[in-house]
């Protein structure tokens, strides 16, 4: 969107040396997805969106040249091409209140309200006689927004506490990870069913539970949970492990570690433990954000033009009429969830008998 500094320039500048062209305008649209792939990108040139939100960033090391050598430096210079930028959170989602892990204790506890599933992919045929094709699960759409008491008594800390001096008022609470203590034990297996439901019901669940116990057996007091890869969150220190470790991904020899410190690992696949939050939590957020400062740029449009008119001593230029126009012509902004954006892994069942 236009910021009124931006549009006061082109105002202000002579028409022939304005870089406005309404043709190149794209729709007034955001593709959310967690990682920035081909064919999330095809989709977002398809659609025509303005800006793709991807949670993961696609430049983690500085770059000396981007080429169409390398698939992912294509994909950056296609999307410029076409006008698309691209804009990724990741660790400020990760940690502010009300964010990603956040989203995870609402999992954990069943704090959300009754979900319309998407269906559940169908179990495919492939050239395989012991195995289905790979599925992939879908993150269930909510239905209203929980009210804060639903769920198991429980209470919410931070593992890992943003310093301080850092901290804006109101976000007292950020950090890295989150531990839920619930009031009294909680069955495991309740826990994991609330898990599968949260996340889109995965065609299985990786657990590492420690040897001589049964599933059925273990009850669960406290959870400690971390997006992504959390071994470095939820695994550092040498206190006391949380009786349950929720997380994306973790090394073979850390959950051996965690187990043998009798604590129970989850391990989601690295982004089917993120992808759900962009659907029921950011997505919506992000819609009422965008839909108020669309109001706003309007409206400062509005104001730039008459102010120029009473003080600039000249009548605006037509410009200046053609970006108002295209906020009328634009409308409030759309903001959908990527329908290509998935883990890599999916999972292929066994046809036993």
């Amino acid at each position: 969107m236009l910021a009124i500094h931006q549009l006061r320039v082109l105002l202000e500048a002579p028409i022939d040396q304005t870089p406005f062209d309404k043709s190149r305008i794209q729709n007034n649209s955001v593709l959310l997805a967690i990682d920035l792939t081909t064919a999330v990108a095809d989709e977002a040139i398809k659609n025509r969106d303005s800006v793709i939100v991807a949670y993961h960033p696609i430049i983690f090391r500085g770059l000396k040249s981007i080429t169409f050598a390398d698939s992912q430096q294509r994909s950056l210079l296609r999307l410029a091409q076409h006008g698309i930028s691209v804009y990724s959170p990741h660790t400020a989602v990760d940690t502010v209140p009300g964010g990603m892990a956040d989203w995870l204790c609402d999992v954990v506890t069943g704090n959300f309200s009754p979900v319309k599933q998407t269906p559940k992919a169908t179990i495919e045929s492939c050239s395989s006689t012991m195995y289905s094709a790979p599925t992939y699960p879908e993150s269930p759409i909510p239905a209203v927004q929980a009210p804060s008491s639903q769920g198991p008594p429980h209470t919410r800390s931070t593992i890992h506490p943003s310093p301080p001096a850092s901290i804006p008022e109101g976000f007292e609470s950020a950090g890295a990870g989150r531990l839920v203590t619930f009031n009294e034990e909680q069955p495991l297996t309740t826990l994991i069913d609330n898990i599968a439901c949260g996340i889109g019901l995965p065609g299985g669940i990786p657990i590492a539970i420690p040897q001589g116990q049964s599933v059925d057996d273990i009850s669960i007091r406290t959870v400690g949970m971390c997006p992504g890869s959390g071994s470095g969150v939820l695994l550092k220190g040498d206190g006391e492990l949380p009786d349950l470790l929720l997380t994306g991904e973790m090394s073979h020899h850390e959950a051996l570690a965690a187990t043998e410190r009798g604590s129970v690992v989850i391990s989601l696949s690295h982004t089917n433990s993120e992808r759900g939050y962009l659907r029921s939590v950011m997505q919506p957020k992000l819609l009422a954000e965008v839909t108020e400062q669309w109001g706003k740029a309007f409206l400062d449009s509005a104001k730039a033009i008459d102010d120029l008119s009473k003080f600039g001593g000249v009548p605006p230029p037509s410009t200046a009429y053609r970006i108002q126009d295209l906020y009328k012509d634009q409308g409030v902004a759309s903001v959908s969830v990527s329908e290509a954006d998935r883990d890599p892994y999916g999972i292929m069942i066994w046809r036993g008998n």
